[in-house]
């Protein structure tokens, strides 16, 4: 029996039993779960094999280059051109899901009215989910079994579902490296507030005075031995203004993106690992040289498939890690936490089964792939982007209430995903 056959008996299965169904659906999270929990022994204060400065660096060496080898040598490998305007739908589907997210986010914002500094941060915390992490633990979870749903045998299945997913990085970083960043910059009084300061204040400090026979030809400098004790002098403390230490955007968005260090931002590992792995991939020249058994360059793509295979576990452990710390100093609000972890893991999902279903019925989507259709649904359900989390520490403002609402939307995310995975079980087979 054959791979797809032995998914044609799963899916009977399916749409027979629904302990099949919630086993399949609640089976990825399950080990989700599990990963997340090693990562959170390690973190913890018994065992502190994975403190803060650690999963730091183990986050920077994800992004960095575990996160782009799996990009790209699933994408490669998988992409061309013809596939390319096949899957054209997957960052359309990425920036109606942004725009639609933040429409309901406006609305929930109106009725809930969360305090006014974090008016923006509240829809920017609904609107934005991530697309590219969890997406790919769960594609990974799925396609572990031979006898996985999609009828495909599991390298298959994990090399399209990664394709798919990484397809649509490089749209959710210039989201968020653009209107996302704009939208968490501080607020106007708390810009202002800086200005208004004096840009020099005094302390004092211990210093000595200077003996006789340098005090007559003293020309500015203090030396170390010329000092005595109880003697202070008071000198200007330089103190750079917030405002100062933050890109400003002037003149349009075409003026930001030439600024040299907005580009940078956009231009993130996993963008360029995108990027490379469309360019190689569709041209069929630079494919032979790289992604096909036995041609020249074969040994740098084995190599760097193993860098990628590093890249789930060492994200759920970070993950796991970060949810130790509990939901810290949160000045948002108990409701306005509730009405976004609520709205982003229920309200949402609906939405973008409706925009994927609609897709579908007018012929956007390839025909006859399921998998394709769930990344979609996927990419609608997700909990907040822990990268417009990270995004906070850059600007400055909502740092503790981002962490407090990507603390409980991936504590709460774990039962969300299996109801909602079930649902796009049932509708997809």
């Amino acid at each position: 029996m054959d791979a797809r056959m032995l998914g044609e008996v799963v899916l009977r299965q399916l749409h027979l039993s629904p302990s099949a169904l919630l086993e399949f659906a609640v089976s990825p999270i399950a080990k989700v779960l599990v990963l997340c929990g090693f990562g959170a022994a390690m973190a913890s204060p018994y065992i502190n094999i994975l403190p803060a400065p650690s999963r730091r660096l183990l986050s920077k060496l994800v992004f960095s280059l575990f996160l782009p080898c799996l990009i790209f040598t699933q994408l490669g490998k998988t992409v061309s051109v013809e596939k390319i305007l096949q899957w054209w739908f997957i960052p359309v589907n990425i920036v109606l899901g942004a725009i639609l997210g933040c429409m309901l986010g406006y609305l929930i914002a109106l009725i809930v009215r969360p305090p006014p500094q974090f008016f923006n941060f509240f829809i920017v915390m609904i609107g934005i989910g991530n697309i590219g992490n969890i997406p790919l633990v769960i594609i990974g979870a799925i396609c572990r079994d031979d006898g996985n749903p999609f009828g495909l045998d599991p390298e298959t299945c994990n090399s399209d579902g990664v394709a798919y997913i990484s397809f649509g990085q490089w749209v959710g970083a210039v989201i968020v490296y653009t209107f996302v960043y704009h939208m968490l910059a501080p607020p106007k009084d708390a810009i202002a507030l800086d200005e208004n300061e004096e840009l020099c204040d005094e302390i004092d400090i211990k210093v000595e005075s200077m003996n006789s026979e340098h005090a007559n030809g003293f020309s500015g400098s203090i030396l170390l031995e010329d000092i005595q004790k109880d003697d202070s002098m008071s000198v200007p403390l330089l103190l750079p203004r917030s405002s100062d230490t933050l890109p400003k955007v002037r003149g349009g968005w075409l003026q930001w993106l030439a600024h040299s260090s907005n580009l940078h931002n956009i231009l993130q590992p996993p963008v360029v690992a995108s990027f490379l792995a469309v360019v190689m991939g569709s041209v069929p020249f630079l494919r032979n040289l790289m992604f096909e058994e036995h041609s020249v360059f074969y040994f740098f793509y084995d190599s760097l498939t193993l860098l990628g295979g590093a890249m789930v576990p060492c994200i759920m452990l970070v993950l796991g890690g970060n949810l130790v710390g509990g939901s810290g100093s949160s000045h948002l609000g108990v409701r306005s936490t509730i009405a976004i972890t609520f709205t982003r893991l229920f309200l949402v999902q609906p939405i973008g089964l409706a925009v994927v279903m609609t897709a579908d019925r007018l012929g956007f989507l390839p025909p006859n792939d399921k998998m394709f259709r769930f990344v979609l649904l996927m990419q609608q359900s997700m909990p907040t982007s822990i990268l417009a989390g990270a995004l906070t520490n850059l600007r400055g403002h909502a740092e503790k209430e981002a962490s407090a609402i990507l603390f409980w939307e991936h504590i709460l995310g774990v039962f969300s995903l299996a109801f909602w995975l079930i649902i796009y079980i049932r509708i997809l087979f």
